[in-house]
């Protein structure tokens, strides 16, 4: 079993994850993640990220974005109860570093699949954005063509707001279907929240 790391700097818990600031021990953990070309099929087409990408420039950038904004960014997913990493959540300013307008999106081991943990993720940061964190809108991107991202983004109350074409340089399947954007206010959450309350 893992070793519990007694250092973590845990920004979240939810019943099942702790999501915890990302740390240059975990350069192994993100090559590993971004190793499986079932993972980064609708992010790369299948092509894996090299391990000095992580160590050199991805994990420095999000230690560097934890100096500067108060739980946006991104964050380790590990099981709360053994401690084994389980990928990634991003809830991170929209453009121009919009903080009350926030990109959601995760990253998961394929282990970790289909047993409710993107949605349980989800959810509490955007219950986080809307009742802490000032957050007014909360939005994600996903492939078209990619289902199951569509389908956690709906059980988190996302609705879809656009289609666009593809832009990035690699070979996606479903590239042709384009992107899809989904969004939901807090003005939306709250009205569900009362309805959900109400019945």
């Amino acid at each position: 079993m893992p070793v519990r790391r007694k250092d973590r700097h845990i920004i979240l818990e939810t019943a099942r994850l702790a999501l915890r600031q990302f740390t240059e021990d975990d350069a192994e953990n993100l090559f590993n993640l971004n190793s499986d070309p079932a993972v980064m099929r609708y992010l790369t087409g299948g092509r894996s990220t090299p391990l000095d990408e992580i160590r050199d420039q991805i994990i420095p950038f999000h230690l560097a974005v934890y100096e500067r904004l108060d739980r946006l960014g991104t964050w380790a997913a590990e099981s709360a109860a053994t401690g084994e990493f389980l990928g990634w959540f991003h809830f991170r300013p929209g453009p121009d570093g919009d903080t009350a307008n926030v990109d959601l999106g995760y990253r998961l081991l394929r282990s970790a699949w289909n047993k409710g943990y993107a949605t349980e993720g989800s959810r509490t940061l955007i219950s986080t954005g809307f009742t802490d964190l000032g957050v007014e809108r909360v939005f994600a991107h996903t492939m078209t063509a990619n289902t199951a991202s569509r389908h956690v983004l709906e059980k988190c109350g996302l609705a879809l707001v656009r289609t666009t074409a593809y832009e990035g340089t690699d070979p996606v399947e479903g590239a042709e279907h384009g992107e899809v954007e989904y969004a939901l206010t807090k003005r939306e959450w709250e009205a569900r929240k009362a309805s959900d309350i109400s019945h």
